[in-house]
């Protein structure tokens, strides 16, 4: 059986919400672009291809939670035996810390 990547409702959102602000700031085309370097880097985190980073050293309670990034963002992920699960998208000048500690405390609860 093949693994796979999926992103969480919150991971999709979040691609929605980058794709409206570097449309609105770059273009269609660009956003377009980043969006495929983003899911591009999804693909070579779930083949290992990509350099990641475990949680745990951001919150203790993030142990099984990962973070790669992709562009000037930070795809915050599980990597299961089964699938790549994307759970959010954020912005490096984001908050990592405490929107981590936010995902831990909801992982089980929304995926």
């Amino acid at each position: 059986m093949s693994r796979s990547f999926r992103l969480t409702h919150r991971a999709e959102t979040s691609l929605i919400e980058i794709a409206k602000w570097t449309i609105e700031k770059f273009g269609l085309k660009q956003a377009e672009l980043y969006e495929s370097e983003v899911l591009s880097r999804c693909q070579a985190i779930l083949n290992g291809q990509a350099h990641s980073r475990s949680c745990a050293g951001l919150v203790d309670d993030a142990v099984d939670l990962r973070f790669a990034r992709a562009g000037e963002h930070f795809l915050v992920f599980l990597d299961r035996p089964d699938e790549l699960i994307i759970v959010d998208i954020l912005h490096s000048r984001s908050d990592l810390s405490r929107h981590v500690a936010a995902l831990a405390a909801l992982r089980n609860v929304e995926l």
